[in-house]
């Protein structure tokens, strides 16, 4: 990867002293009672982000924690302005998300699970396939495309994504082999034309970001990754049932014109694995 980062169209003419200011890539991780992990989670990400040739910030969206979330976040935003944490009511991982990529600044945004199930030297993959004259405007992790890799994770855990994710691919995403993993990097117009609009707050969340961005003509990538298993990770298989209704409510909107003109087929907005 080179050391310049490709901009976003945005801000490409903007000269002003604030946007001098403004970083090339935002993290942006939602957190719900992750006080366990969230201290390491900024360590590590900080650590990592130190060594790229970026101006950088993460954001943390705590989403109604019960726990010391918020608090452990906030240890690591005093010591340093980079970071943020914003504080919501319990609204669900996908509000959490959408509130994050709003309020992030970056020209690249990149949405990461406070579990950090993928090592972090796999966002280089993410960078590396922005680096260019002409990159897409979304790039999701995959557990199933070329390169990737699950360790450790529960066979039903696994058999529950499968099956939804088949489910997903049938109804409304077809050709995207994993739309629930959760590392995903947008531009800066992505997040305030797509995440606006998302209206799922649940585990489907993913599911309409991508429909939408998919009617909008957004190019969209898919980059193997290295998955590890939690074995007391947040999805938990009891949600299933709302996600599968969730994402039939989201066929019905684009069967009825909701979410406006295009297609998920995949013609509008080019997908490569």
């Amino acid at each position: 990867m080179s050391d310049s980062f490709p901009p976003d169209s945005r801000s490409v003419s903007d000269s002003s002293p604030a946007s001098i200011s403004l970083p090339d890539l935002s993290i942006v991780v939602p957190a719900f009672n992750e006080e366990g992990v969230i201290g390491c989670c900024l360590n590590e990400l900080r650590t990592h982000l130190e060594g790229l040739s970026l101006k950088w910030e993460i954001v943390v969206v705590d989403d109604g924690s019960t726990d010391d979330t918020a608090q452990a976040a906030g240890e690591h935003a005093t010591a340093d302005p980079r970071v943020r944490v914003i504080m919501g009511n319990r609204s669900g991982k996908g509000a959490a998300v959408r509130r994050g990529m709003l309020e992030a600044r970056g020209a690249w945004r990149f949405m990461a699970d406070a579990d950090l199930a993928m090592p972090l030297d796999n966002l280089d993959r993410f960078l590396g396939s922005i680096d260019g004259t002409s990159p897409p405007d979304i790039v999701i992790g995959s557990r199933e495309g070329p390169g990737a890799q699950r360790r450790g994770e529960h066979w039903l855990r696994y058999l529950v994504g499968r099956v939804f994710n088949a489910y997903v691919r049938v109804t409304v995403l077809p050709g995207i082999a994993d739309t629930q993993c959760g590392f995903k990097l947008v531009s800066a117009k992505v997040a305030s034309d797509v995440f606006g609009r998302v209206t799922v707050g649940g585990f489907a969340f993913d599911v309409e970001l991508l429909v939408l961005a998919r009617l909008a003509g957004y190019e969209i990538r898919e980059v193997g990754i290295v998955w590890h298993g939690r074995t007391d990770s947040r999805v938990a298989v009891s949600r299933g049932a709302v996600a599968f209704a969730d994402v039939l409510r989201i066929k019905w909107n684009v069967w009825t014109g909701r979410y406006g003109r295009g297609s998920v087929q995949g013609g509008g907005a080019s997908l490569r694995g």
